[in-house]
């Protein structure tokens, strides 16, 4: 492999719906450029970037993974991520180790949920775009209609370049900038010609939305196309070049990646036109609370940048760009979040799963470095002077399920498993619930739980069972009660004796507020730590339920003791008995966690999504229009936990994806009267 430096270097990150040709586009371009000598399909499960069993299996991609082709005197690290909702805490990892996106169109389908999510984040992190249309070859493919989809959604910035013509079987390409015709034969080689009478009135009904976005790269280009009428060749390449660098035009491109059509002209625009890594010039550095700008120096002082880590039974694998200067392997970093060192002794670059060593990389480029211990995603390695790049945030997991071990003794040989599905997932969570007794794990939704479970067993030889959580109710009281508890017991020798006499009420703090109020030493004070105690320990289980007891006040005023049977055991048993008999007397609630839910869902769906809020239980606060969002509104609102288990599915059924959600438990309420009743009978059927 050649020696390469940054101004040859070329990360794209390949986003789009489900199922619209990103990996199959990879497979062109390994095809296309002798890295592999025969196409790979998804559906015989042989394609180079798809190869995980369980992506095999499901035929889609379920991981990111990386591989480079060399073009044009260019390296291309194409980032292929997966399509579906529930991965896409691979599609944030993508996106921050690329300097440019391509995001694929179904030419039949169009513009679909996939479609605007990654546009979304492709600008959130404010780099290049370009469309590709792919599946030209489809007898219902309809370029006209999905152009026409993608400038009406995502502005005048997106304008064509390669045009697909149909006649009948036959497909040919209008190239907008050269103006002429492209074939392509079944090696993807392309044949030029000239622009008959049909490609002229093709090139008449497109050419004024490109020069338009071209004209807008420039005030001099735009000031000489309103002079002139029309854009020179070289000054259309000129600004095709810096509107894609810059951000500011967003190029169409058209063709069939199984057929290899139109995927050399891509590749040739992407090494010709797409951005060098030092093209932003500065990277954001944790300074504090916020960033600042660190400008990337190819020949300062190396740093990485980890976005990815593979963990599987065979080891770790880290994923990382190099950010600044240029990485050897006889250097030794040290890891800036962990303050760990590490030897940089074995390099690799990817394609797919096939690791091929190095002995360096230049500024810009991805590689791959196995057994790391001690880095993990999202840490920062340096050579000198210590500080942190900006980390990914991924999204949050609000999928939550109870999870146990199949096979009774397996408890650990599971927890090891999921740390190490945790190491490569950062959107998966795995918790132990101290209140609920539970081991719980969360996800993006329920197909990547379905996928973890799939994993564990495959991996790590241990089966898992998934169930709904328990709440974390607990119970408290509303009224006031006046009782006494006795505890007297005599078997030969010293009995045992202790006796108190208690009011019970609600306490503001949210554990047992304790007073005494015994007059004349009826019950002695060495007795009152005992008496505390049992209380206590009778707290965490209701009267109701069985949930632990919050906001109790409770009042010693009298009791008495014997001098030679009462003890401290005495008196701890026998405030027991005072809570068992008090509790039920004074008016005992069932409380639930209650938390605060904004929802981001577009204008349309307003409706929908408060009328199903309502079937919760929920309260809707407020609405307010989505500050980043045009065409969106957040509905905030409280929400009983309980009522949230399968919000995920819900809201994504509901929003076919665009809708998505934060919720945080603030606070606990009561329990409406129907529903407490039918968890506190569930409760007693457990218990049996």
């Amino acid at each position: 492999m050649a020696d390469y430096t940054t101004k040859d270097i070329r990360n794209v990150v390949l986003l789009g719906h489900g199922g619209s040709g990103k990996t199959s586009l990879v497979e062109t371009a390994l095809y296309l450029t002798k890295a592999t000598d025969r196409m790979g399909k998804i559906t015989d499960g042989n394609t180079v970037c798809d190869y995980d069993p369980e992506e095999i299996k499901r035929g889609f991609s379920l991981n990111l993974s990386v591989a480079n082709v060399q073009w044009n005197g260019c390296k291309i690290n194409f980032i292929d991520t997966p399509g579906f909702l529930d991965f896409q805490g691979d599609v944030y990892s993508g996106i921050r180790a690329a300097d440019a996106a391509i995001i694929t169109v179904d030419a039949k389908a169009g513009v679909e949920v996939g479609t605007e999510l990654a546009w979304d984040k492709a600008s959130s992190s404010n780099i290049p775009k370009a469309f590709f249309v792919n599946k030209c070859d489809d007898n219902e493919a309809h370029f006209d209609r999905v152009y026409s989809m993608l400038h009406d959604q995502f502005g005048s910035s997106v304008c064509p370049i390669l045009v697909p013509i149909k006649n009948g079987s036959n497909v040919k390409f209008l190239n907008l900038i050269e103006m002429k015709l492209y074939s392509f034969d079944a090696s993807g080689k392309r044949t030029e010609s000239d622009l008959d009478a049909e490609a002229e009135a093709v090139a008449e009904q497109y050419k004024e939305n490109l020069n338009e976005a071209l004209a807008s790269t420039s005030e001099e280009l735009l000031e000489k196309y309103f002079e002139e009428g029309d854009i020179s060749h070289e000054d259309a390449v000129e600004a095709l070049h810096t509107g894609i660098v810059e951000n500011s035009i967003v190029p169409v491109f058209s063709g069939s990646a199984t057929n290899l059509w139109g995927c050399t002209f891509l590749l040739d625009t992407i090494a010709n036109s797409f951005p060098r890594p030092t093209a932003k010039k500065v990277e954001k550095v944790i300074a504090g609370d916020k960033f600042e700008d660190k400008p990337i120096d190819p020949d300062g002082e190396c740093a990485l940048f980890v976005f990815k880590t593979i963990a599987d039974q065979f080891g770790k694998q880290t994923y990382f760009k190099v950010m600044n200067g240029k990485l050897t392997n006889d250097l030794v970093l040290t890891n800036a979040t962990t303050g760990s060192s590490e030897k940089m002794a074995h390099i690799y670059t990817m394609r797919g799963k096939k690791q091929t060593e190095v002995t360096s990389l230049c500024c810009g480029d991805i590689g791959m470095i196995p057994k790391l211990v001690n880095t993990n995603t999202n840490d920062t390695l340096v050579a000198g002077a210590q500080f942190e790049y900006k980390k990914i945030n991924f999204p949050h997991p609000y999928m939550t399920k109870a999870i146990t071990p199949a096979a009774k003794g397996d408890e650990d040989k599971m927890s090891t498993g999921i740390a190490r599905l945790l190491e490569e997932d950062p959107t998966l969570l795995y918790e132990n619930n101290a209140e609920t007794k539970q081991m719980t794990i969360s996800g993006m939704g329920d197909m990547q739980l379905d996928v973890a479970v799939s994993r564990l067993k495959s991996r790590y030889g241990t089966s898992v069972v998934l169930d709904n959580p328990r709440i974390a109710y607990r119970e408290t009281i509303k009224g006031t009660s006046d009782v006494e508890g006795k505890h007297k017991k005599q078997s030969g020798g010293s009995g045992q004796y202790g006796h108190v006499k208690m009011r019970f009420s609600y306490g503001e703090d949210e554990g047992l507020t304790f007073t005494q109020s015994v007059v004349g030493g009826t019950v002695p004070k060495n007795f009152y730590p005992a008496v505390e105690k049992g209380l206590l320990e009778a707290m965490t289980k209701g009267v109701l339920a069985g949930y632990p007891v919050v906001h109790l006040a409770a009042d010693l005023y009298d009791g008495s003791y014997h001098p030679v049977d009462s003890n401290e055991i005495s008196f701890k048993l026998a405030a027991r008995l005072a809570y068992k008999e008090g509790l039920p007397k004074a008016k005992p609630i069932l409380l639930e966690p209650v938390g605060t839910l904004k929802v981001t869902i577009p204008d349309n769906l307003v409706g929908d999504v408060i009328g199903d809020l309502n079937k919760r239980r929920g309260r809707v606060l407020g609405m307010n229009p989505a500050e980043h969002k045009s065409g969106y509104t957040v509905v905030e609102a409280d929400v009983p936990k309980g009522e949230m288990m399968d919000y995920v599915i819900a809201l994504r059924a509901m929003s076919q994806g665009r809708g998505s959600f934060d919720f945080a438990v603030d606070r606990y309420e009561e329990v409406p009267g129907a529903v407490a009743q039918k968890i506190i009978a569930e409760s007693h059927v457990e218990e049996d």
